[in-house]
């Protein structure tokens, strides 16, 4: 049996909620009550919501029993961030990680820190944990790399474990209709990405700006983000602002252009019809042509309160009418994934 995690809280009810959310054999200490520690644990997790000199100093004496000197030691914090990295750096920690964050990370960071058997995740397990990862981002004031990069990961193992077709069946019954879509769209575009046997950094540049693409719509009202039925001219109108939207949430957060790009341009066509600027031909990158084609195509076969799904070879069919609009090079490209895409050929696995 592997060795336990140890969690060294000054909240038990948030210990007992980490060691939820990390699995397996966990150990809750509350440093308010006394208790035996252990040297055997394969990692210590210090959670501490009131970082002041009395709960720091039972965290010293705990970590004193406790650490060997080859454990790591993962120092969860509440509240400003360079506060907690500074707590982290004078106990020694690993690793820090903010609470805000610890709910979609804590698993990922936890297995690099002090890595446990791999037992491979069913279809719904992967789809599950994509969709958790996936609400961080969506929710958070601004999306953070870590979670995107953790999202994108995420979406690109499952691809490469499952047939894309089980993904999108699995996707289709989510309720938010954003959260599907943008968890859809990713989907494809990393089955693009393996279809055209892109390098590891490439496929995730594609799947990455696809998860990203819709990020504005945090920002759009609900009422017409959700509305269950066609919007009016007006709202489309607000709608289509999620792009610039989306764009201005990333600008000046260290995200790279190519991501930038993909969320600022992915309604922009080829015969300058698109917004928000109105591109054409070779204004418009590659990788946007890419995260295109599956939107577009994500968009099609998408069941909505006012329109039925429909049939991947049919919505492949319209998109090959779109000359003047798709790159028909790319889009013939995407043919095999299209065609894999159809629910209808789809055999579910638990």
């Amino acid at each position: 049996m592997a060795s336990p995690i140890l969690i060294l809280t000054d909240d038990p009810e948030s210990g007992n909620r980490l060691a939820r959310a990390v699995g397996g054999a966990t150990l809750v200490r509350d440093l308010y009550e006394d208790g035996p520690t252990t040297t055997a644990a394969r990692l210590i997790i210090a959670d501490i919501h009131l970082p002041h000199s009395d709960s720091i100093n039972r965290l010293k004496r705990a970590l004193a029993g406790a650490r060997g000197p080859a454990t790591p030691l993962l120092y969860v914090f509440h509240g400003s961030q360079a506060r907690g990295e500074i707590q982290a750096a004078m106990l020694g920690a690993s690793k820090s990680l903010s609470a805000m964050s610890a709910a979609a990370l804590l698993a990922k960071t936890v297995e690099a820190l002090a890595p446990a058997p791999v037992v491979p995740l069913t279809p719904v397990e992967h789809v599950e944990a994509a969709r958790e990862a996936f609400a961080s981002i969506f929710t958070a004031a601004g999306p953070a790399h870590d979670l995107v990069d953790h999202g994108t990961e995420i979406v690109n193992r499952a691809i490469l474990d499952m047939k894309v077709g089980n993904w999108l069946s699995l996707v289709a019954a989510f309720d938010d209709v954003t959260h599907r879509h943008c968890l859809t769209v990713a989907g494809l575009a990393a089955a693009f990405a393996a279809s055209l046997h892109f390098n590891p950094a490439d496929a995730h540049l594609l799947t990455k700006g696809a998860l990203l693409h819709d990020i504005g719509k945090a920002r759009i009202p609900l009422e017409i983000l959700n509305k269950p039925g066609p919007l009016t001219v007006p709202e489309r109108k607000i709608m289509a602002q999620h792009a610039q939207i989306g764009f201005e949430m990333l600008e000046g957060k260290g995200f790279s252009d190519t991501a930038m790009r993909v969320v600022r341009s992915h309604h922009e066509t080829l015969d300058g019809a698109g917004y928000p600027d109105g591109l054409r031909g070779e204004e418009i990158p590659d990788i946007v042509r890419l995260v295109t084609i599956c939107d577009i195509f994500a968009a099609l076969i998408e069941r909505r309160t006012y329109k039925a799904p429909m049939g991947a070879r049919t919505a492949y069919g319209i998109m090959l009418d779109m000359t003047d609009k798709l790159d028909m090079d790319l889009l013939r490209a995407f043919g095999p994934v299209a065609f894999a895409s159809d629910l209808e050929d789809v055999q579910l696995s638990a």
